[in-house]
């Protein structure tokens, strides 16, 4: 019989106490907005003295940058999950959608991935790696769909990322600028030379 592996508690206890930290520093943010997030609010909220975040975060630019990483990486599984349609709009469609529905339901979160919003915090090039991950999928997506220029995978992300923007500043909650996605998602199609059939027809 084969022995088990060692485990190192002490690791794994520190990185479930880091976890603990991250994940209070998005209830914070979600409550009170990213740049109410500090040191000493995380550390209240888990039960610990401020100075002992040091030992885990020597600053709160490093929380942020975790935060960064996890988010990326979630949503990054969630993209490798995704089962596409086989139409090239419906799947244009279904990426614009998750990308959507990902930042709608949690503002906060597209805020600190989409937004300079924390004045002096630049990602790591660990914690941004994911996100070029994410583009690196999109590329092998739009590839597959018969969208091979990087130019045009730029201008979906700005056609996207614009409604979007529209949508959390203007109206919060709503649909008025999601319900524009279809017609959005036609016009790309016709310009890079998609076949059919038109997604407005079809709802």
């Amino acid at each position: 019989m084969s022995a088990a592996p060692n485990r190192d508690r002490q690791a794994e206890r520190r990185e479930a106490t880091r976890r603990e930290i991250v994940d209070a520093a998005w209830e914070i943010a979600r409550r009170d907005g990213l740049a109410a997030v500090t040191l000493r609010e995380v550390a209240a909220m888990i039960g610990m003295r401020s100075p002992s975040l040091y030992s885990h975060f020597d600053s709160k630019n490093a929380i942020y940058d975790a935060m960064f990483g996890q988010a990326w990486t979630l949503f990054l599984d969630e993209m490798r999950q995704q089962d596409l349609p086989a139409a090239p709009r419906e799947a244009l469609l279904a990426i614009a959608e998750h990308f959507f529905a990902f930042s709608i339901t949690d503002v906060a979160r597209y805020q600190l991935l989409n937004q300079r919003s924390i004045p002096g915090f630049v990602p790591s090039e660990a914690a941004y790696a994911p996100s070029v991950e994410v583009i690196g999928l999109l590329h092998e997506t739009f590839d597959r769909l018969g969208v091979p220029d990087r130019a045009d995978a730029d201008l979906f992300l700005a056609l996207c990322g614009g409604l979007l923007e529209r949508q959390l500043a203007n109206e919060p909650g709503g649909d008025r600028w999601t319900r524009q996605l279809p017609r959005v998602i036609d016009m790309f199609a016709d310009e890079v030379g998609l076949p059919g059939p038109s997604l407005r027809s079809s709802r």
